[in-house]
């Protein structure tokens, strides 16, 4: 099997990030990257690993919108 490899433009607008975004990524760990001298390459399936390990679980946004639950009639 043969591995596909992206420029970090490729890899930045697989993820839908800017660049500046992507290379933040890559410093803090959280995907992994390749410098071949000057140039920096990332696996397209690490690429796509970090996609899925970035899912959202349901019902862990609730502190980015207001509570819509009625006021309670005894306050």
């Amino acid at each position: 099997m043969e591995t596909e490899w992206l420029s970090t433009r490729d890899a930045a607008q697989r993820v839908g990030v800017t660049l500046r975004t992507l290379y933040r990524f890559i410093d803090e760990g959280l995907v992994p990257a390749y410098k071949f001298g000057r140039v920096i390459r990332l696996k397209a399936a690490d690429v796509d690993v970090f996609i899925e390990s970035s899912r959202i679980v349901p019902g862990t946004l609730e502190h980015l919108y207001p509570d819509l639950k009625p006021p309670d009639p005894g306050d």
